[in-house]
């Protein structure tokens, strides 16, 4: 059983606390005494379709956590799933918050931890459908390990106290107040109020001088996908001002990238961070004065359990924070090794690292030896250290060493440590030198741990994002929604209404005779444009469908669990009324909305714009070459824009138009597989709730393929 000591906070100092069981301290007994751990998972998904997950999840996870046996267990949102079987319908489903509920029951048993130290958040497919927290359908408040514990709010912190530091571990709940069905529930939506809370509970230790805190918040979504408040704050905000260390979090799944971590500073852009690590400044520290409070942090977004089975431990030494993420998918795991010091350079850099080692103010005892958590199922006999250095281009080993277990009585885990000459790993390159942790058990089976770069001066190791990863790391969605969406419009209507301008900007006409004479790029869009523009009813269709999309509602719908009330969605978002009260709220679910709105317009309606535009232009050039077989001219038909025709030509068979046609078709199906998937979300009728997005562009498409198709 685990060496804890579980009160509720009472000393003086601090303000009242409406929700009592929000703030807890435990005292964390045995050693090792300079290190504590905590388990995150996330992202279960439990469903009704997939039972799978719930049996994995009662098979392995308890058994590791008895091995692992830490001070904390954070299960990070997205408890159930909500879906229908074919992912398209998003609902709340009893049956799996019962599973869950059981499930988690069974786990705490075979843990043999205290049922109190689990934490749970809500995730938004916990929140799919839930008109009203606290109503008959938010299962959260009544199946959750936190509402079951008494803990009601949308903030909850736990303190971790040691003889030596304090950890403050603080739980936000972020997900919208009225919670849509999906697929318009996708980020955070925290308050005004939720984030004076959330100070509040990141500040309680500040007058309390006589050990250290170190500070770490656990939620749902990563802050790309969390808007700002009414007033513009964000957590990040809050975070910066109450020097938090690190942000877990989970939502976007292993699928999307590897390295879904993000360095934040004081400073950055509201828009972009187009790399993990922020730029790293050059030069000497300024030793004069302390240091600074740190206004950095790392988040740092774990995989899911749905799909990938995965499971993260973090730890805390001597200030220190580190983790490990485990992947169950073949199975349970004998031995687990997290190196806690040295640090991964290219994850868990700091900039008072570089501050506290250039000016020699780091604490010396967390410096002179190597040290690692190992977490075996059996007896481990031999565990050893091993240096590589990589300046040649392969790994070469450099040392080797014996680590010994930390010795006390009432160990809560097991810390090895070996002393090393740290200074002569100083280099220049992050990821000159590499750690490895071999651990080998009395069965004779050897474990290693993820090679690991290592920087012992502070610095840190680029590590680049993918293009995927940038797009859910590094891009805030909630401060671009609106700026892509007036540029996709804008672009859109630009491309209709250029062709009145071009020839007084141009101060030339845009055909094409003119396309022959000089066959650039500009002069070809130019000219597709000002055919489209001369098909009128085609061009009429598109501006008015455009001016349809920005000025009337696209569909209605019921956006509840319980059905209730159509509502309708605007490109500003949903307009609701509580089935409770009868409350009308504008335009809720922004950005999330965007997740319909912004792919309609870049996959559906620009393409179609340049389908339109280029089948005119075809049509245009078919008509010269038709009518010059057949003795008719047209006021411009000239040989030159004979030959211009042939040389695109020379079969006669149009395949460019077949190709734009196929284009045409690909745009359809994408349109149509959209909206089979809205109307299953919703509970539409195509015909009486979304006629006009559903089947306006298509009749113009369709007009515009018969109208090219005939000379």
């Amino acid at each position: 059983m685990p060496l804890l000591a579980i009160s509720h906070q009472t000393h003086e100092g601090f303000e009242a606390n409406p929700n009592p069981n929000s703030r807890k301290v435990i005292d964390v007994r045995g050693g090792p005494d300079s290190l504590v751990w905590v388990v995150q998972l996330s992202d279960a998904h439990f469903s009704v379709h997939h039972h799978d997950r719930a049996l994995d999840f009662q098979k392995l996870v308890g058994p590791a956590l008895s091995i692992i046996n830490p001070s904390l267990v954070l299960i990070t949102g997205d408890l159930t799933d909500g879906k229908s079987k074919d992912m398209l319908a998003m609902n709340q489903d009893e049956k799996e918050w019962i599973e869950y509920q059981n499930v988690m029951e069974e786990v705490v048993k075979r843990s043999g931890l205290d049922k109190s130290i689990f934490y749970d958040v809500r995730g938004n497919h916990d929140n799919f459908g839930v008109p009203l927290l606290g109503g008959s359908y938010d299962f959260f408040s009544n199946y959750s390990l936190n509402a079951q514990a008494g803990r009601r709010g949308n903030v909850n912190s736990v303190t971790l106290q040691t003889k030596k530091r304090r950890y403050l571990f603080v739980g936000v709940d972020t997900t919208m107040a009225i919670g849509l069905r999906g697929p318009t529930n996708l980020f955070g939506h925290p308050t005004d109020a939720l984030l004076a809370e959330l100070d509040s509970e990141l500040s309680q230790w500040n007058f309390e001088l006589n050990k250290p805190v170190i500070k770490i918040v656990f939620g749902h979504f990563p802050l790309s996908f969390l808007t700002a408040s009414e007033t513009g704050k964000t957590l990040k905000d809050v975070f910066l001002k109450c020097s938090i260390s690190a942000y877990i979090c989970g939502h976007l799944h292993a699928k999307l990238g590897k390295n879904l971590k993000r360095h934040h500073q004081l400073h950055s852009s509201r828009l972009f961070q187009l790399n993990m690590h922020q730029t790293q400044p050059i030069g000497s520290e300024n030793c004069l004065h302390q240091t600074p409070e740190t206004q950095e942090f790392w988040e740092w977004e774990m995989g899911d359990w749905r799909s990938s089975r995965a499971m993260r431990i973090l730890a805390i030494d001597r200030g220190h924070v580190s983790f490990v993420d485990i992947d169950f998918k073949s199975g349970g795991k004998e031995t687990i090794i997290l190196p806690t010091f040295p640090l991964d350079s290219r994850l868990m850099w700091t900039r008072s690292l570089l501050h506290n080692y250039e000016c020699n103010s780091m604490d010396p005892s967390s410096y002179t030896t190597i040290r690692a958590l190992v977490f075996s199922a059996f007896p481990v006999v031999s565990v050893v250290a091993k240096v590589y250095d990589s300046r040649s281009g392969n790994l070469l080993p450099v040392m080797e060493a014996s680590m010994r277990k930390h010795e006390g009585d009432s160990s809560r885990g097991d810390l090895y440590s070996a002393p090393w000459n740290f200074k002569a790993f100083e280099d220049p390159s992050p990821q000159r030198y590499w750690l490895q942790i071999e651990a080998i058990d009395n069965m004779g089976i050897s474990t290693l741990s993820e090679l690991r770069p290592f920087s012992i001066n502070g610095l840190s190791s680029q590590l680049s994002w993918t293009w995927k990863e940038f797009l859910v790391m590094g891009c805030q969605w909630d401060a671009l929604y609106y700026p892509v969406l007036w540029i996709s419009l804008g672009f859109c209507l630009f491309s209709l209404l250029i062709p009145m301008a071009l020839p007084i900007l141009f101060k030339k006409q845009f055909s094409f005779k003119n396309f022959c004479k000089d066959k650039g790029v500009i002069n070809g869009f130019g000219w597709a444009l000002t055919e489209l523009h001369r098909l009128h009813v085609v061009w009429i269709g598109m501006l008015g469908y455009l001016f349809y999309l920005i000025l009337f509602p696209w569909f209605s719908g019921r956006v509840f669990t319980d059905g209730g009330e159509r509502l309708y969605m605007t490109y500003k978002g949903w307009v609701v009324k509580l089935p409770d009260t009868g409350r009308k709220i504008e335009f809720i679910g922004v950005p999330d909305i965007m997740v319909i709105v912004l792919p309609h317009l870049f996959l559906v309606v620009l393409p179609s714009i340049f389908a339109e535009a280029a089948l005119a232009a075809e049509w245009k050039m078919y008509r010269i070459h038709f009518l010059s077989l057949s003795g008719k001219k047209e006021d411009d038909c000239v040989d030159r824009e004979k030959k211009c025709y042939q040389f695109g030509f020379r079969i006669g068979t149009r395949w460019i138009r077949k190709l734009l046609i196929l284009l045409c078709l690909g745009i359809l199906f994408k349109h149509f597989q959209n909206c089979r998937a809205l109307l299953k979300a919703y509970e539409m009728n195509p015909l009486l709730h979304c006629p006009v997005y559903i089947i306006g562009l298509p009749l113009i498409l369709s007009y515009t393929i018969y109208k090219t198709g005939r000379v």
